[in-house]
């Protein structure tokens, strides 16, 4: 699903939005910048991705696997004579490895010039936060890497990680280490 479908999905009410959570906050915070995201589970934690990254939202196609590679990397998908690295989030963020499931997508994202392939575990809702609710992840956890996490959305009583998508393939040492 690419992003006019998804917006038109959410229009007709096919994923959840999480728009009437901050109704109240809206009429709080006034004209305070107001970001969308994407928001997808890993296990039991919510996540979120900028919506104007997000490109398209796909079942789990056939995967190509590439040798050499890190393990992270599940493999590259053709995407319209694209070739698309796909990254398992649960394993780049440190989770146990996972059955795919009926539930489990590709959120092909653009990071840079790059698009890649993010597998998740369920694609939850599109989220519309005040940029006010976003806090950075070193102000509420000491020790919280920064490379992976841009901050912390807080949506009523719920908990946002919102990914910053520049470090998802390769940091900047990954990079080095492999030219």
């Amino acid at each position: 699903m690419d992003q006019n479908e998804l917006l038109k999905a959410q229009e007709k009410g096919l994923i959840e939005i999480a728009d009437r959570e901050i109704a109240e906050d809206e009429e709080i915070y006034g004209d305070d910048e107001i970001i969308q995201l994407v928001s997808f589970m890993i296990d039991d934690v919510e996540y979120g991705i900028d919506i104007l990254s997000v490109h398209e939202i796909l079942r789990i196609p056939s995967l190509t696997r590439l040798p050499n590679t890190p393990e992270f990397i599940k493999g590259v998908i053709n995407l319209r004579g694209n070739v698309i690295p796909v990254v398992d989030a649960r394993i780049r963020f440190g989770f146990p490895v996972a059955a795919e499931t009926d539930l489990t997508r590709i959120i092909v994202i653009q990071t840079g010039e790059k698009k890649i392939g993010l597998m998740v575990d369920n694609v939850h809702q599109v989220v519309r936060i005040p940029e006010r609710n976003v806090d950075e992840p070193s102000k509420m956890i000491e020790g919280v890497s920064e490379e992976f996490i841009y901050g912390i959305g807080r949506l009523s009583d719920r908990l946002i990680v919102i990914l910053n998508l520049d470090n998802i393939v390769f940091l900047d040492e990954e990079l080095k280490d492999i030219e």
